[in-house]
């Protein structure tokens, strides 16, 4: 059976109403929610359906057990918890449920996720230090047999507590990297998924059993066809740690797609300027100074509509 697809319009849609209902929304907040909503007509249409969903059985979540109640109304929610219990009191169909089983849908309902310009980093039950970047997520899998991280979107960087008789392992669509008592940085993008070793050794595998053994600053691309190490020493990638992105000789549509995490609002790129050529460490917490820069630097005219959508083409 096919899982029914889930739009980014309605994932976001959802997020938004976890947590403008999750208890007193802030001003910062209210205006974010703002700015997406009127961003994009798919925005609006996706949340006046979710609306037309919700706003009439509202009193009904307020009537629900306690338990659920507070897990919808109140603090910070689980999202898994807090749909399910949508699903259970009707309110969204079991096709937008099965969507949540797509690859957007696990990004959704992931254990752990940051926001546009957040940065996390906690301590996991076995004592590993893990920091998310913005616009990340991972479901956690910790057990007495094994440590599993699966990274759904975005980067993690996890400092490993030492536990020979559990492996550590980081897992996405397109491998994963095993760790003992090491420190390592696993970023996910569209077509392939890149690791790097900022401590120690880490071996990269793959479900066909083709696997690579890293070293201390060295990094490989996992890919649908195969492992391709990287040359040079790869440390530098972890610098978002710092609010910084380095770039060494990089396409500009890999610096605009990593400022899109840090930056509210539309970003397109033109297609004549995807490919020019980038180096230098620009901030990411102030996505505009870093614009700026690029254009001093590069052929580029950038046009800002407001905080809602920004443009970036060929100068002339």
């Amino acid at each position: 059976m096919s899982e029914a697809p889930l739009g980014r319009a309605a994932e976001e849609a959802i997020a938004w109403m976890v947590q403008l209902r999750a208890g007193t929304p802030s001003v910062r907040q209210k205006a974010r929610f703002e700015a997406w909503l009127a961003s994009d007509t798919a925005h609006q249409q996706a949340w006046a359906q979710l609306q037309r969903g919700l706003g009439g059985h509202y009193e009904r979540v307020r009537q629900a057990p306690g338990h659920l109640r507070d897990s919808l109304l109140h603090s910070e929610p689980n999202r898994r918890d807090l749909l399910r219990g949508l699903v259970g009191l009707g309110l969204l169909g079991g096709s937008l449920w099965l969507a949540a089983r797509s690859d957007p849908g696990r990004v959704l309902l992931a254990d752990l996720r940051t926001g546009r310009g957040e940065r996390r980093t906690l301590t996991l039950s076995d004592g590993s230090q893990l920091t998310l970047n913005a616009d990340s997520a991972v479901d956690l899998d910790l057990r007495a047999q094994h440590r599993l991280l699966h990274l759904r979107q975005g980067a993690l960087l996890v400092q490993v507590a030492a536990d020979p008789a559990r492996p550590f392992v980081v897992r996405t669509s397109h491998g994963e990297a095993r760790a003992l008592g090491t420190r390592l940085m696993v970023e996910r993008q569209a077509e392939s998924s890149r690791v790097v070793v900022l401590q120690h050794s880490v071996r990269v595998s793959q479900p066909t059993g083709h696997h690579l053994d890293l070293q201390e600053g060295q990094a490989a691309a996992l890919q649908p066809t195969g492992i391709r190490r990287l040359a040079g020493d790869q440390r530098y990638r972890a610098d978002w740690l710092q609010g910084q992105l380095s770039v060494l000789d990089e396409p500009l549509e890999t610096v605009i797609d990593a400022l899109r995490a840090y930056r509210s609002g539309l970003l397109r790129l033109a297609p004549q300027v995807r490919q020019l050529r980038v180096q230098g460490v620009f901030p990411l917490d102030d996505s505009d100074r870093t614009l700026a820069a690029l254009a001093e630097t590069l052929p580029l005219r950038i046009e800002r509509y407001g905080p809602w959508l920004t443009l970036i083409g060929p100068r002339g």
